[in-house]
């Protein structure tokens, strides 16, 4: 069974730092492009940015504003997503999924984790 497990969130003030993981378990953790995700109270899933398999290939929304780092370590099977400089607007859970090309320019996610929530308040 596919399983991707997100940790490190919380609360945190705003300015400081959170440092997200997936672990993922049961797919070819390699082959797969990692992206994450976030859905903040009465707002759309929002699209953070994604991972290429062999992890020299980021590509960001303009959500992160410069601000948040994702990463991945493939002997380990996990993703990562660094939040620097945090805002009160950060707030939401946040999602990670495994996905794949379907089409030239169109990621497919087809597994999804459960959501860690993150939230910036003092």
């Amino acid at each position: 069974q596919v399983r991707l497990v997100e940790s490190g969130g919380g609360l945190v003030q705003p300015g400081g730092s959170l440092k997200l993981s997936c672990a993922a378990s049961g797919l070819t953790f390699k082959n797969h492009i990692m992206g994450w995700f976030r859905q903040a109270p009465g707002k759309a899933r929002e699209f953070v940015g994604g991972i290429n398999p062999s992890g020299n290939g980021l590509f960001y929304s303009d959500v992160p504003e410069g601000r948040f780092t994702i990463s991945r370590d493939n002997a380990r099977n996990t993703a990562y997503l660094q939040m620097d400089r945090l805002k009160p607007e950060d707030t939401a859970v946040y999602y990670c999924a495994a996905g794949r090309f379907i089409s030239q320019l169109k990621v497919q996610p087809d597994y999804w984790g459960r959501g860690a929530q993150v939230t910036v308040s003092l």
